[in-house]
């Protein structure tokens, strides 16, 4: 399933990501890590040094070879260079999934063994000098939305995407791309003011938002953020001294943090589950369609010079993986005579 944690600058949102990410970890479910925050702050949240951090590939950095390989046969699509950060996958596309090897993660993800299990990262990168002036943050969180239009998970299996911050990413349609977003808000006007953007834009694409409190202090903060965020608020993170020593450098064992905040991770596991499924695979694939004619409609179609909603194949929903293969991914499978193998190759 597809997790996003969201939340303005400094609420936590990255610490919290990465808790979560080390909590599925520690309890045997595969999980793929993705920073696609501008300050790239998540590898060294799950560990890495300030080096290691910096020299994680970039997925930018590949996004033509990512292109290339989820493009696979689709007719609809000419060549990788017609391809948009919103393209969507039909009949003949290759397809991701969680558990298993593929160009793109021998390329862009990168191992980290955890003290309980381990992840695989990919990062977006870094905005970098060469970026000022010239492009948008958003191009590089291109990639992210990209892979997720292409991505078929299971129920036990997650990709955690730590976002960047505000609301920034409406600027496309990746919000609409996961099964449940996490918003972390601390008990202050402003930190419920991201909230209330959030909650107003996402209300008409149906996006499930649940609010995690943090840095509450009382039963004051708690009053606050009930009263301010009503229904919406699943839980709150307390203090923690684990986390103030892993902000300092130290790598204390996940089984040491305090027993009412790993109880919160739990929580979020139980909360995430419920949403897989509620999941709805046609309205995820007619959104993917959506946002992609308003992309091509409002600059792609100029910039590549062809019309790009021809990439559209109506008939293909984006489904489940059972027993290794991609079922159901469309009502026209059959028929066009191919399936999507767990190493993406179309058949």
């Amino acid at each position: 399933m597809k997790i996003a944690f969201v939340g303005k600058g400094g609420s936590g949102k990255t610490t919290l990501s990465a808790l979560f990410i080390r909590h599925l970890a520690a309890v045997g479910r595969p999980v793929i890590a993705v920073d696609a925050d501008i300050n790239q702050h998540l590898g060294p949240a799950l560990g890495l040094t300030d080096a290691q951090a910096a020299a994680l590939p970039s997925l930018g950095a590949h996004l033509p070879e990512i292109k290339e390989y989820l493009r696979g046969s689709n007719p609809r699509i000419r060549s990788a260079d017609e391809m948009i950060k919103t393209t969507p996958p039909g009949r003949g596309s290759r397809l991701l999934r969680i558990v298993e090897e593929n160009p793109v993660y021998a390329s862009c993800a990168r191992p980290i063994a955890l003290d309980e299990g381990s992840v695989r990262l990919l990062a977006t990168g870094a905005f970098t000098e060469e970026d000022l002036g010239v492009a948008c943050y958003h191009s590089k969180v291109g990639a992210v939305e990209l892979l997720l239009n292409h991505l078929v998970d299971g129920p036990d299996e997650y990709l955690v995407t730590d976002m960047t911050a505000g609301s920034d990413s409406f600027a496309s349609g990746l919000f609409t791309r996961f099964d449940l977003t996490f918003l972390v808000a601390e008990p202050t006007r402003k930190g419920v003011s991201v909230y209330r953007q959030y909650r107003d834009y996402a209300r008409d694409f149906g996006v499930q938002l649940r609010v995690i409190g943090n840095k509450v202090q009382g039963p004051d903060d708690l009053a606050f953020l009930r009263r301010e965020v009503g229904d919406d608020l699943l839980t709150t993170f307390g203090q923690s001294d684990w986390v103030r020593r892993l902000e300092q450098g130290a790598e204390p064992p996940l089984k040491s943090l305090e027993p009412a905040n790993r109880a919160v991770l739990a929580q979020l596991q139980t909360e995430a589950e419920a949403a897989y499924g509620r999941r709805d695979p046609r309205r995820y694939s007619e959104q993917a369609a959506l946002f992609h004619r308003r992309n091509a409609e409002s600059w792609a179609n100029a910039k590549v010079g062809v019309d790009l909603a021809t990439q559209v194949d109506e008939d293909f929903v984006l489904g489940e993986c059972t027993d290794g293969f991609a079922d159901g991914l469309t009502d026209g499978f059959a028929a066009g005579g191919g399936r999507a193998t767990p190493a993406g190759v179309t058949a």
